[in-house]
This record gives C-alpha cells, sequence and structure tokens, in this order.
C-alpha cells in the first residue's frame, strides 16, 4: 500500500504550497495543482502498475471543490472550465472519501494554529461544501461523517478498501 498526498513535495508542490500560503492569482495557483497533479499521475500510474493500493490525501475532486470557489467570479462555469483542461491527464480513482464537516466545526479545530492561509474561512470552506457535494453523486464517492473519531474514520475507510 502507498500513502502520498497533494500537493506533493516536489518542486512543483512547493511551488503550489508557496501559493496557497502567500494567495496568489487563482490562475496560477490552479495551474500549479494541475502541473503537480500531472507529475504525481506518473508516480501513482507506475505504483498501480504494480498492482499497489494507492491511498491518496486530497487529489482532483479537491482541486475542482477548492478552485470552483476561486475563479467562480472570473469564470462562468468554473467546475467544468477545471475538468476539461485536467481530465485527460489524470487517473480517475476507483474510490473517494469525502469527509463531510460543518466548516465552522472544522475551523474551530484549528483555531489554535499560528498561521491560517486564505482556504481556511467559514465562508469560503462552505462554497467548497457545496462543490464538493456535487461532485459526490457517483458510486466512486462513499461520504462519511467527519465528526466521527480518528479511529472510527479510519475503519470505515479500511473496511471499504479491503472488502
Amino acid at each position: 500500500m502507498i500513502s502520498t498526498y497533494e500537493p506533493t513535495n516536489s518542486y512543483i508542490g512547493k511551488f503550489v504550497h508557496e501559493c496557497i500560503e502567500n494567495n496568489k492569482d487563482p490562475y496560477i495557483t490552479t495551474f500549479a495543482f494541475i502541473a503537480d497533479r500531472i507529475d504525481h499521475c506518473k508516480k501513482i500510474k507506475n505504483w498501480l502498475d504494480d498492482d499497489k493500493i494507492v491511498l491518496c490525501d486530497r487529489y482532483t475532486d479537491s482541486t475542482l471543490a477548492y478552485q470552483s470557489v476561486q475563479l467562480e467570479n472570473e469564470i462562468k462555469n468554473p467546475m467544468k472550465w477545471l475538468k476539461e483542461i485536467s481530465d485527460k491527464n489524470i487517473i480517475i480513482p476507483d474510490r473517494t472519501f469525502l469527509f463531510l464537516i460543518d466548516p465552522e466545526i472544522s475551523i474551530n479545530r484549528i483555531k489554535n494554529r499560528d498561521k491560517k492561509i486564505s482556504f481556511e474561512e467559514v465562508s469560503f470552506l462552505k462554497k467548497v461544501d457545496k462543490y464538493y457535494k456535487k461532485l459526490a453523486t457517483t458510486d466512486r464517492f462513499i461520504t462519511v461523517d467527519a465528526t466521527k473519531s480518528i479511529d472510527e474514520l479510519v475503519n470505515i475507510c479500511y473496511r471499504d478498501i479491503m472488502y
């Protein structure tokens, strides 16, 4: 089993982090995420070709939800546009776990952090939540109540993946 995440720790992924931390132009951030994913997908394909189970913390649906919010005042249908520019270059997951939690609860969980990023605002996260729910309409998605304990969440995911 391979555990991975996005943005990655590659030089492109580090640029994505810089874009987020410095609240860069949404187009630059979007294209950086997509470039990082295209590069990451090459590794994912190799792992899958070696019959590995690949678990990725955040992936294409995160970009669709978050960048759609960032671009909604720039583009008529940001989610459609994002899918058009990236779908040919990515591997669609077999399963996506969507952890649902009220944005106010999630913000409360990180209230003691020294530094927050622009994505960590209740109003922004409420919009992100709506985009995620638009995405989660196929059998690929399992929605999970993220207020459950970590052990419960791990068990839910493990049972689904392994059985």
